[in-house]
């Protein structure tokens, strides 16, 4: 079979979304690295991948596609078996929410704080990781219903939502107080085919 070439950028939560659903669907994938810290991302060849010069993109056999999220629907229409993403409207609708609080409160709280201790970027720390525990209060009520964030199976919601969620410790964002939330992250790394984002020592995780 193929491999699908993924470019990314390893401290990249969105790019490891990708990377954890190739693996979770055991497609082979070959990883290309895209210097961030030298600005390959906004370099006309991959700009020509990518308009908004983001990582991760996708190329497979042809089939260029950008935007973690986009890429986490294709793949799971394409070799998911009908697993990961349901096609009644009910249980489409809620993946979407998820999908939706990957790119809004999950971006702007815990991958904001994580942006400001891994990568030093100029944000207000306070804001974000005060974004971050108003998230997940709603994240830990949520999973009191279910075990996965769309319903009683893993979905791709729950493959958006884990990256920064895990690593929100690296941002000074305690999951100590949502034992919900953590028993929930186990769930997803007890998957089989699992694979982690590397762990900065930062933040919380400093110690």
């Amino acid at each position: 079979m193929h491999a699908i070439k993924l470019y990314n950028f390893p401290r990249s939560g969105h790019a490891h979304r990708v990377e954890l659903m190739l693996s979770l669907l055991g497609l082979p994938f070959e990883l290309i690295f895209v210097d961030l810290a030298k600005g390959e991302h906004k370099q006309a060849d991959f700009l020509a991948l990518n308009s908004f010069g983001q990582v991760p993109v996708i190329d497979d056999q042809g089939v260029v596609l950008a935007d973690s999220n986009a890429i986490l629907v294709y793949l799971a229409q394409k070799y998911g078996q009908g697993r990961w993403l349901p096609s009644d409207p009910v249980g489409a609708a809620r993946v979407q929410r998820w999908l939706s609080v990957a790119a809004g409160p999950i971006a702007f709280g815990p991958a904001v704080a994580r942006l400001i201790t891994v990568f030093g970027a100029q944000r207000n720390a306070e804001e974000a990781i005060d974004r971050s525990h108003a998230l997940l209060k709603v994240v830990e009520q949520e999973l009191t219903a279910s075990p996965y964030l769309a319903g009683s199976e893993p979905t791709i919601a729950d493959i958006a939502g884990y990256s920064y969620i895990a690593h929100a410790p690296e941002g000074n964002v305690s999951l100590a107080d949502y034992p919900q939330v953590r028993a929930w992250l186990a769930r997803i790394e007890a998957l089989p085919g699992f694979v982690g984002m590397p762990r900065t020592a930062v933040g919380l995780q400093s110690a």
